[in-house]
């Protein structure tokens, strides 16, 4: 098979001596949280250890804040806007961690953290550059209504964007960002697809681990590529390994990326770390920061398999395509999605 490995050691080589005191910081610190859970797991209504979660979580929260404000291509939604929009977004997130909350369910919160990422990743930045869009309204008594609105003018930002899917959790939130793109810009842009079939060996824990990229199933077009804005959408970043490994390949065969960025709805402080110490021109942008990796390189305290709780299960022995996945969305999320849709089947299928 034609294969492209990376292995975790490599990815630990781009850390610095800081990178890995801080690393090693938040784990001690992170411990204690885990203690409160063993308590907590034995008697949920034990109120010293439920006290003793909440200040062991506050702290890990100022100490994150603090090592990503230093790192300048971190960027942490709950970090950086104004308190008013930390509720909401605290609370979509305790939503999309509750295994509670069913399929329908959990699809709906990550198109609401995606809608409020491609806010803080784009229109943040130009919210003072605006223009104005003329809509004609169902209204028509006593003559045709006509509303102005002003909304942030982001063509320049937005223009040259790619997204390259990581599948399989990434292709929803990957076509979430496309149609806000279409929505924001001036000209209806449908942005290209680039899918790129990449997985982790399961079977390793997370000090040894492999990413698998298998160019035979990907699919891409290489003018799509060169010189654009590189967008990655995906749930989760743990180890950061997956998207490094696809720019590592991607800039060895000769593309050049303009600008390159990572969003996610949750990320590790490693991952993060790794992405912007490997690739110098990556940002990571994030609605919510965690703070470690367990031994099989799952987020803590996370929110499970969010490719599963996304699109299903599938079968070693059956796994299905990227057609399959969008058609098992349903007929809602293919028509809201329909450009999109179109534009990934052409990548596919020709």
């Amino acid at each position: 098979m034609n294969h492209i490995t990376l292995h975790a050691q490599d990815l630990d080589g781009f850390l610095n001596e800081d990178d890995k005191k801080n690393l090693d910081k938040i784990e001690e610190m992170y411990s204690r949280t885990l203690e409160c859970c063993t308590l907590l797991e034995k008697n949920e209504n034990d109120e010293k250890a439920r006290e003793d979660l909440v200040d062991s979580q506050k702290k890990i929260g100022y100490e994150l804040e603090k090592i990503t404000k230093e790192n300048k291509r971190i960027h942490v939604y709950s970090f950086e806007t104004p308190d008013e929009m930390h509720a909401e977004c605290s609370r979509l997130i305790a939503k999309l961690r509750s295994p509670e909350t069913g399929h329908e369910e959990f699809l709906y919160y990550i198109q609401r953290a995606y809608e409020l990422m491609f806010s803080h990743t784009f229109l943040d930045q130009c919210l003072r550059q605006k223009r104005s869009i003329i809509e004609k309204t169902p209204v028509t008594i006593p003559v045709q209504n006509y509303a102005v609105h002003r909304i942030p003018d982001c063509d320049n930002m937005i223009k040259d964007s790619v997204m390259c899917v990581m599948l399989r959790g990434a292709l929803l939130p990957s076509m979430i960002i496309s149609k806000e793109i279409e929505d924001y810009s001036s000209n209806g842009y449908i942005t290209p697809f680039a899918l790129f079939k990449i997985k982790r060996d399961e079977r390793r824990s997370e000090k040894d681990m492999d990413y698998l990229l298998d160019l035979d199933k990907s699919f891409y077009r290489l003018e799509d590529l060169d010189n654009k804005d590189w967008i990655f959408a995906d749930p989760m970043n743990a180890t950061g390994g997956s998207l490094v490994t696809i720019v590592k390949y991607l800039k060895s065969i000769g593309l050049k990326p303009k600008s390159i960025k990572f969003i996610n709805v949750i990320a590790a402080l490693k991952g993060s770390l790794r992405i912007t110490r490997a690739i110098e021109e990556a940002e990571v942008y994030t609605l919510w920061m965690d703070p470690v990796l367990n031994d099989r390189a799952y987020i803590l305290p996370g929110l499970g398999d969010a490719g599963d709780r996304l699109n299903g299960i599938d079968t070693a022995e059956n796994p299905r395509n990227m057609i399959q996945l969008i058609a098992d969305y349903g007929a809602q999320i293919v028509n809201l999605y329909r450009n999109q849709v179109r534009e990934i089947e052409k990548t596919v299928l020709s």
